[in-house]
């Protein structure tokens, strides 16, 4: 249970670190796809 909490506040600041990114262009598109995978494996 603690850790299926841990990791739905991990991903959601994830994700929210994603978007911020992604509207600001900060990273490439290739650098964007290796935190996705690093996002999902982290998950699961």
């Amino acid at each position: 249970m603690n850790r299926v909490l841990t990791s739905a506040i991990v991903f959601g600041a994830g994700m929210a670190v994603y978007n911020l990114a992604q509207k600001n262009n900060l990273m490439s598109g290739r650098q964007r796809k290796k935190i996705q995978k690093r996002i999902t494996k982290a998950l699961f």
